[in-house]
């Protein structure tokens, strides 16, 4: 029950996360978008290819079951993935979401973990 709980809380953020990614947040979401990244691709593409993604990941939580371990691993390997671009934040004392000084983005920076033990964690069988 509580794992279910958690899946759906996480399933949630994740689809809010995304819908904010490609419509009100766009601009606070650049922020956290590494240089290298920003070499591939402008920055805008970066932070609404991440949002569609969020929004896939999180509602494939709830809506494939079969797939839970596999989409919770997939989730876990994404919040891996963009933490350099949490990293860089604190690096490059890029404001947003807040997160407007040294400490404050370095206590975000904790936070990642968390995600990832909590996608891992909540898809388990």
């Amino acid at each position: 029950m509580i794992r279910t709980a958690a899946r759906w809380a996480l399933a949630s953020a994740m689809v809010f996360a995304g819908i904010s990614h490609l419509t009100w947040a766009r601009k606070e979401f650049r922020a956290q978008v590494p240089d290298f990244a920003r070499e591939l691709m402008d920055e805008d593409g970066v932070v609404v290819a991440s949002g569609v993604v969020e929004v896939l990941l999180g509602a494939s939580l709830v809506a494939l079951p079969g797939s839970r371990r596999r989409v919770g691993a997939i989730l876990a390997a994404f919040f891996i993935a963009i933490f350099p671009g949490n990293i860089e934040q604190w690096l490059r004392r890029r404001d947003g979401f807040g997160l407007d000084t040294d400490r404050k983005r370095f206590f975000r920076l904790f936070f990642q973990p968390v995600l990832v033990a909590c996608a891992l964690w909540s898809t388990r069988r």
